[in-house]
Parts: C-alpha cells; structure tokens; sequence
C-alpha cells in the first residue's frame, strides 16, 4: 500500500532544504573569506617588501649624499636632464600632468575596450599581433619615448643620454627610482639582460632578433649606466636602443634553463609600467577578456589615472557595436565603414559619443600576401609575373568606393603616400585585365578546354584559397568583390574565413597560398624584417618566402646611410623593386573610424593619432561618471 506524503513531511523537507542551503551558503562566504584573507595576505606581503626597499634605497641616497662631489657633474648629462624637466615634471609626463589640473580630474573607475580576436599569447618577444602589444604597452617601458607632438626624444627610464661622435655608441644615464611592479628595483643589469635575452638563439624572438643584431653590444657601465654599441651606423639607432622593452631579469632570467617554457607562455609578463597584470604568471589565453591593475608602485610622477584597463574579446561586430551602444565599453575603434557611415547619423551614439576619422602619420596597409613556398616546394606566385597578374586584374577604386565607402585610399607600397620614403612619382595601378590575362598566358596559364577557367600546362586549373580573418564583414565583403574580380580571367578564389590563432599559425608554418592581412605603419618603416630574403629562413616575418638579392642589398644600405637624403633615395630604390616585384599586392591604406564614450575626458589628436591609450595616461573619468566593469 502507497504512503501519502502529510504535511508534516512536507515541514520536515522544508526545513532540510533550508539547512542545506544555509550550509551551501556558510561555504561560499568561507571561500569568499579565504580569498579576501588570501588577498589581504598578499598585499601584507608586498607592503612588508616595499618598506624593506623603502629603507634600502633610504641607505643608498645616504651614502650618495655622503660620497657626492657636486663639483664633478657630468655637464651634457646634466644640460639634457634639465631640458627633460620643467617645473619638476620630467618632459614624458607634462601632458599627463597638465590632465591632473583639469576642474573634473579624478582617479579611479575602468577603462574598457575591446579586441576582435583572442590573444595567442601575452608574452612579449613570443607575441607577434597588435593586441597583444596594445597590452603590453601598459605594462613594459623602455628607456626613452617620444613626444606625441613634437616626435621628439624623451627620457622614460633613462634620465639623459649621449651619442658619441661615430654615432656607434649610445650611452645612458637610468633613474635610481624605479621598481617593477612586484617591487624589485630596476638598474643596468636589467638593461644588458634584455638584450641577452633577445639575442638568445633559444628563445622565440626572430622579429626583434632581426633589428637587435646591429648592436654588438649592451654593457652596464655602472648600476644605472648603459652603453649600446652598434656593428655599423644604423638610422634607428636611437629608436631601437631608447625604445627597446626593459625585462626584469629577476623574473625572466630562471626561463633561460627551460626555454621552451617561455617559448609557449601564454601570460609571462611584469613590467615598470603604469598597469599590470593581477598575477604575471597566470593569464591564459582562453579568457574572454583581458584585464590590468593599477600598479601601486609606479615610479612615475603622474600616477595612473583609472584603477583598471581591461578589454574584452567580442569577435562579432554586431555585438561589439552593441556593447558599445549599452556602455559596456568606452571605445568602438576600427569601426567598419558601413557602420561608421550609419552612426553619423545615430542619435543615441552622438548623445554618448565623440566621433573620429583622421589619418595618422603611422596608418598601416592591408595587403594580400602570396605565398611563394610551401613544404618545400615553390608555389605558381613564386612567379613575378603572376603576383603582378593577380595586382592587374583589381580594381581597387571599386575596392575602395564599394567597399570602404570612400574612407581609404588605394596602396602603392609599404611606404605611407605621406612619408619622405615614398616616391611620388609611383602611383598606384589601375585595373587592367587585358594585361593581366597576358600576363597569365606568358607564365603559361590559359583556357585550354573553353570552361571559362584557365588552367596550366598540365591542365590543373587555377585556383587558390584565400584565408582572412573571419571576425571582419568588411574584409569578407572585399574577398567576395576580389574573387568576382578575378572570376573575369578564369581564376577561381576560395575564400578561407578563419579564427586569428588559426591564420597565425598558418603564418608561422608557411602552409597557406595567398593571405589577407596588414601592418600598421611607422614614423620610418625598417622593412628588413618583412622582405629581407633572410627573413624568410628565420621564422621571421617573411613568411611568404619572399627573395631578392638586390633588395636585400639596398636595404642593408639604407639602414647604415645616417644622411636623411641619401636613405630616402634609397628607400625610394627599395619601393620601385617592391613595386614591380609585388610580394604583395597593397591594397589599401586609410583612416581610423571610430567612437569614444564622453566620459572619456581629455581626448585630443596628435600626430600619431588620438592620444587615447597613451602612455603616460592622459586621460581620465571624473568622479560621477565612474563606474567599474561587469
């Protein structure tokens, strides 16, 4: 017989419910417990060693004071350090200090932005996109910076310098104030381990390889003085030895005993900078967002205005403009032309925003790459006469009207149009299919059975797959207008949309056939690293195998040639080659579209574009427009 439940089972089963939950809630509060006493240890911890540094470097200033002789100054050390400093605010931090004396500053809230794509890596020297160097830019300083106005030198980390009469030797006197962000000071050791490190053939860092070999040597001349010395005069002498990001040898260093750890290091990464990361060991790459504290130790003189930087990785745009419209992040960058366009005109977006499209000195290129190699073997663009077919057969005015909607330009070559290595006597092409038909035919590429589709002598047809990222319906909308394009002389083009890891990997393996991307531009691009024919053999960014004797020999000139006029005749001489050889086709080159949240304050241009992210930080919220992130 069946035993109805009573009301008193009832009761009874409420009340057990009752007390599991409140013992389901005990445990939680006793984990939240030992998480904030876990916190609050922590942060015991960095107090108790940052007054044992307090009263190290207090011992230090004694003795100085007790063993100066003032009379002994180094003069041109002295002049530049004065000149780097008004009002005792070094020069770096002026524009930073003129913010702190606005009516609304305020420290404090979030700072969120936004990322397209996941970060492979946070690493520096093993991370190889934009993003991740966005991110690193909070956390690693180097030497010298320059003045976003101006263009000038600055010094950072380094307080003065000089340049020897050869121009070989850079020497530089280093602050005795700065710590990194877990309290251990920084000197000239950190300096001349850097440098080590990069040049360590074990470690993942072919790109800065490429440039750091110039430099015969980095050698600490005292606790904070270093000397650079370089194998032959280079142009971006200053450049690559003022701007190089400093590593703590103490936190780097134990990787050299098991290099390949560091080498596939998702989030190795501590610094001197303004920001850092919670713990610089833990951060994966699997995270949807990427998140930065406020370094409580900076040695800066303008301390860092927002209590946290973080952005969030939202692939779709569609929903990255919602989360924009909704405040969820205070930036909409690189916005899509077509959205760009619309939202002109968007109430809710002008009420919350301000707009900016402007072209910066160091606006970058798109590009398609073709692969001249795979497994060894040489591919149909190993030909120049079907990379400069494949550049006939666009029409990239309609690329840039149908498209990018009249917001870029069409690219000549890896020079920007506003820069003195470009030739203004180079134009870009205009489409000409007949020529490229031609073109095709000579290497041996024609319609031999009348479908419409050319094939080679062995009669396999023409084609190709190529790869872009798939987070961008403006690079998709080109790829479907190119393969139209190139469907006109019997070429069929496979379009390959694909995650970023995916696409980078495929770069780094050599195992694609032809690939949409860009690089961002410089005051004066070094394009050894890209076109080098060296640099296709050491991992480094030539990863389309690309080689030319002649070039390479050019290029080596013209990075030891000091005198501005004879590098720009040589520039001039590399970009007539790259022009007729095409490695690339250059697409286009154009503005930065986009929206800021108002209460972002203190936004202005410069001439390398919007201040927004610099470093140090100029802008703020005031206090009432504060908010944390979700």
């Amino acid at each position: 017989m069946q035993k109805r439940i009573s009301t008193k089972d009832y009761l009874l089963f409420g009340f057990l419910s009752v007390i599991i939950l409140l013992i389901i809630l005990a445990m939680l509060q006793i984990d939240r417990q030992w998480l904030k006493l876990a916190d609050m240890d922590h942060a015991l911890a960095e107090q108790s060693k940052d007054v044992s540094a307090l009263r190290g470097l207090t011992a230090q200033m004694q003795r100085k004071l007790a063993s100066a002789d003032l009379s002994k100054t180094n003069t041109v050390a002295s002049n530049v350090a004065q000149k780097q400093t008004k009002g005792g605010i070094p020069a770096a931090f002026q524009q930073a200090y003129k913010a702190t004396q606005m009516e609304d500053y305020a420290k404090g809230g979030w700072f969120v932005g936004s990322f397209s794509n996941g970060l492979k890596t946070l690493t520096p020297l093993v991370s190889t996109d934009v993003y991740a160097s966005k991110v690193q830019s909070y956390v690693l300083e180097s030497l010298l910076t320059r003045d976003v106005d101006t263009l000038e030198w600055q010094g950072l980390l380094a307080k003065s310098w000089q340049v020897s009469e050869d121009g070989l030797t850079i020497t530089f006197q280093l602050r005795d104030d700065v710590v990194f962000s877990d309290g251990e000071p920084f000197d000239s050791s950190d300096v001349t381990f850097t440098f080590n490190f990069i040049m360590n053939e074990k470690i993942k860092a072919p790109r800065d390889r490429a440039y750091y070999k110039q430099i015969e040597s980095v050698t600490a001349l005292g606790q904070y003085e270093v000397a650079f010395k370089f194998k032959e005069p280079y142009f971006q002498a200053m450049s690559f030895s003022g701007g190089m990001s400093i590593l703590a040898e103490h936190f780097y260093k134990p990787y050299l005993d098991n290099p390949e750890e560091f080498n596939q290091s998702k989030g190795l990464l501590i610094g001197t900078g303004p920001y850092r990361l919670k713990d610089p060991k833990t951060w994966k790459s699997d995270q949807d967002s990427v998140e930065l504290i406020r370094n409580t130790r900076y040695w800066g003189a303008v301390k860092p205005s927002y209590d946290r930087v973080a952005w969030k990785i939202i692939q779709n745009e569609s929903a990255r403009l919602t989360t924009y419209r909704n405040g969820d992040i205070d930036v909409y960058d690189n916005a899509q032309p077509l959205d760009f366009k619309q939202l002109k005109d968007d109430e809710q977006i002008n009420a919350m925003s301000r707009r900016f499209n402007y072209t910066a000195l160091t606006n970058g290129y798109g590009y398609i790459g073709w692969n001249e190699q795979q497994n060894g073997k040489a591919t149909r663009f190993k030909d120049k006469r079907v990379r400069q077919a494949m550049t006939w057969l666009i029409d990239k005015d309609k690329l840039v009207k149908d498209v990018y909607l009249g917001y870029r330009k069409p690219a000549v070559s890896p020079f920007s149009t506003k820069s003195k290595q470009h030739d203004p006597s180079i134009k870009p092409r205009k489409q000409d299919i007949e020529k490229g038909r031609a073109l095709l035919k000579e290497a041996g590429f024609e319609d031999r059975d009348g479908d419409g589709v050319i094939e080679d002598k062995d009669g396999k047809p023409f084609e190709f797959k190529l790869i872009y990222f798939q987070g961008r319906e403006t690079t998709k909308r080109a790829v479907l207008l190119l393969k139209d394009m190139y469907a006109r002389a019997g070429i069929k083009l496979i379009p390959e949309p694909s995650e970023w890891p995916v696409m980078l990997e495929k770069m780094e393996k050599k195992s694609f056939d032809a690939i949409v991307v860009g690089w961002g531009g410089t005051l004066e691009s070094d394009p050894y690293q890209i076109f080098h024919s060296s640099q296709s053999k050491t991992n480094g960014d030539n990863y389309i195998t690309y080689e030319n004797l002649e070039l390479d020999k050019i290029i080596e000139e013209a990075r030891r040639t000091m005198d501005e006029d004879k590098r720009m005749a040589l520039w001039h001489k590399a970009e007539a080659i790259l022009y007729d050889d095409l490695p690339y086709t250059f697409l286009t080159s154009g503005m930065e579209l986009g929206f800021i949240n108002n209460r972002i304050k203190n936004i202005r241009q410069t001439k390398t574009g919007l201040n927004i992210g610099a470093i140090p930080t100029e802008n703020y919220i005031p206090a009432a427009l504060q908010k944390h992130a979700n």
